[in-house]
Parts: C-alpha cells; structure tokens; sequence
C-alpha cells in the first residue's frame, strides 16, 4: 500500500495541514495517476483504522495496469465503535474488553468503552460515571430508566445554535424519536430488536431485557452523534480539501470510498467540493450508514422536498455507487428504528421503506438510477447500486455483516465505477 497518506480531521473538520500539504506533494512527485481516497465507519483509533485500510487496498496493485500508479489516503476522524462488535477477519470473538458480560448480566459500560466516550463527548465524565452506574444496577423502578434516557440525550445533544444541527439530517426530518420519545417505551423497542438479532437470550426477566435495550439505547445515541459528526468533517473538512488538490493536481483522477459513516464523510465531501471540481472521477459507498433517500429530488413521503444530497452526484465525473447487504443487521433491522422520527406509526416494513439506509438495499427515489449485479458492468454515470450481499454476509450480533467490506470483488467495483485500468 505505497506510496500512502493520511489526512486526519478533528470533530469540526478542520484538516492537520501538515498532513494535508505532504499528500499535495506527494501526488506530483509520486507521478500518482489515480489516488484512492477510504474513509472509515465507526471505529476507535488510527491504527484500527489503518488495518481496514491495509486489508481493503490489499488486492488493489496486482489490479492496476502498467500505466496506472496508485497512490492511496486514508481518512482519519475522530468516531466511535463499542469494543463488542466483532469483525470479520479482523478480531477474535473475545475481543480487547474480554469475553463479554458472565451469564444472566448483561451488557454493561464496562472500562474500555466508558474511556471511549469520555474521549468523544468530554465533559461529560460525571453523567457516564451516573450511567455506567445505572446500567450495572439494572432498577425494576422506571424513574432509573427515565433518569438513564435524560443522560444518554444530554450525552449527544448539541447547542441549538450548533452548526451540527446542519448535518445530522438526510431527509430534513429533525431529530430521531429514540431521543425525544418516552426513554421506557425506546428502550422496549430496542431490547425486542436486539432479541431478534440475537443479541439477548429469547427469555429472560423483563427487566433484563429492557435494560439490554438501555444499553442500545447508549450505543445508537452515540452513533448518531456520529452520523452527524461525519456530514461536518464530510462537507467542512474532506471537501475542501479534494478541492484544493484537484486545483494544485488537476491531472490526478480521485476516487472517493467509504464505509459505514465514512460513506456519508465521502458523500457530504461532494457538497463541500468547489462546484468547478471533475477531478473525483467516482464515489464508492460500500455499506452506507445514512438514508436511502438522501440523493432524492423528491422524497416519496414529502415531494415537496428533496434529501440532504440531492444533485451532488453531478459533481462526480463518473458514477455514485452503492454496495449493500441484506445480511447488514446494523441497518438491516437498527438503523431503522434508531432513524425515525416522533409520531410515525408505521409496520416494521413501514419503517424500513422510510427511514431505511442506503447501505441494506441501495440508493432509492432517484431518476435514472440504475440497479446491477456484483461483478456486471458499472455504468459511467448517475446513481448506481450494487447487490454486494454475496460476499458482505458474514458478522455476528448486533451488527451482522455490517463491517465484513475487505474482499476482491469490491475493490473491483471501485476499479470498474473509476473506470481505473486493469491489468
């Protein structure tokens, strides 16, 4: 993976420049023809995720033609991923935190995630302390879980003035009802998905169950917070900073790719690109945690309005693509829940078809688009989806094959939607 540059973001987007001016040097004196820019998902530090770079650009050299010269970035920025998610390849079942919870606990706020959170929301070591605290007493009283529900919101809640507020929406919905709605009702709604993904035992006292939907509670709060964290470093941050390096190196071709969040990093980077940019030469989302609605002109519920990224693939001189899996229990069966907004009362399937994700079933609602098998023709342009449940299928609980992305067959598809010559 040479010659190889990182471009770290804090949480408001601003670049390290030094990093930034060493990738513009470099591309010119590497004579890089085609740059592969990957921006991570949840995750945990710079070496977690400089492995997902390592395995995911592994079979990317032996692919280029003589006449490519692969240069390759990995997007550093500040996330969150609970040590109790597995992945593929990657980890041992018992992962860094231990082998889990004994027996009839539970999931609770142990050390190393606790740590985690204080790091991505400081100030706030007192009200992690509280809920660690309530997690590992597991109250039958409900005023525990409605004292538990007001700390995990204050947690991810931002000032009303924030421009965060900016990028937390795809849909122009407002917040999602996990932190409006009633904390017990939220957290019985998760405990009944966690049971369905097999993440809980089928029986168990109703308090242990309730308290297992607490702690998703916990953990989709925290996931939000960066969702909506990935749209400012997307949009104030990386696209910028593509910009300034199609300006300084106009003859290399760039080929966005993120997973997870780090696909709506790449995505919202699109909207923070000069308008005069056409050196991105494709966009490739692989599990996409953000709504299958966000490049629609015209949303199905509200045609008056469109999502958050209407028009932004014309900004790409080549096609938006989206991989996704129906084995991606993450935004399969969570996602949906932990999107919607107060007062929807729709089925299960009611929910999935409005609040589901681009990564479980592709990009929706825009003209044009175009669906196709892994390993089919990529068109040129416009949006472009990509069945990829054949080899992204694989992943335990909570979130199945969300993170199983490192394989051949999708590095082919940012080789085939760049159009990036093979040997």
């Amino acid at each position: 993976m040479e010659p190889y540059w990182e471009l770290t973001f804090d949480a408001d987007g601003d670049v390290d420049t030094t990093q930034r001016d060493r990738l513009l040097a470099g591309v010119a004196h590497e004579r890089v023809t085609d740059l592969l820019v990957l921006a991570h998902g949840w995750n945990n530090d710079r070496t977690m995720a400089t492995n997902l770079y390592q395995r995911f650009f592994a079979p990317c050299q032996s692919l280029a033609g003589p006449r490519v010269r692969l240069g390759y970035v990995g997007v550093i920025w500040p996330a969150i991923r609970f040590p109790d998610e597995p992945i593929p390849d990657f980890e041992p079942a018992a992962t860094a935190t231990g082998p889990g919870p004994a027996p009839g606990v539970g999931p609770q706020l142990d050390e190393p995630t606790r740590l985690l959170l204080s790091m991505t929301f400081p100030g706030h070591d007192a009200e992690l302390r509280r809920i660690g605290a309530l997690l590992a007493e597991r109250s039958e009283v409900p005023s525990r879980l409605y004292e538990y529900g007001r700390l995990v919101r204050n947690l991810v809640s931002v000032h009303q003035d924030s421009a965060a507020h900016l990028f937390a929406d795809d849909i122009w919905t407002g917040e999602p009802a996990m932190l409006t709605d009633d904390a017990v009702e939220v957290c019985q709604v998760f405990a009944a998905v966690m049971q369905e993904t097999g993440q809980q035992e089928l029986f168990g006292s109703l308090r242990k169950r309730l308290w297992n939907g607490a702690h998703e509670l916990l953990r989709q709060a925290s996931y939000y917070a960066m969702k909506r964290r990935a749209g400012s470093v997307g949009q104030l941050g990386l696209g910028p900073a593509i910009g300034l390096l199609a300006r300084e190196a106009r003859d290399v071709r760039v080929h966005l790719i993120g997973h997870s969040f780090g696909a709506r990093l790449v995505s919202y980077a699109l909207r923070g690109m000069p308008e005069s940019v056409r050196g991105v030469k494709s966009t490739t989302l692989l599990e996409g945690a953000f709504s299958h609605y966000a490049f629609s002109e015209r949303l199905p519920h509200a045609p008056s309005r469109g999502g958050a990224l209407h028009g932004v693939q014309r900004r790409i001189d080549g096609p938006l693509v989206s991989c996704y899996s129906h084995h991606d229990d993450a935004l399969g069966k969570i996602y949906p829940l932990a999107s919607k907004i107060a007062g929807d009362s729709s089925t299960f399937l009611g929910l999935w078809e409005r609040w589901g994700a681009i990564g479980y079933n592709g990009i929706r609602a825009v003209n044009g688009a175009k669906r196709v098998k892994l390993g089919r023709a990529i068109p040129a342009e416009g949006c472009v989806s990509v069945d990829a449940s054949a080899v992204v299928r694989r992943g335990g609980p909570p979130s199945g094959a969300h993170s199983d992305i490192c394989h051949e067959e999708l590095a082919r598809v940012v080789f085939a939607a760049g159009r990036i010559a093979t040997s």
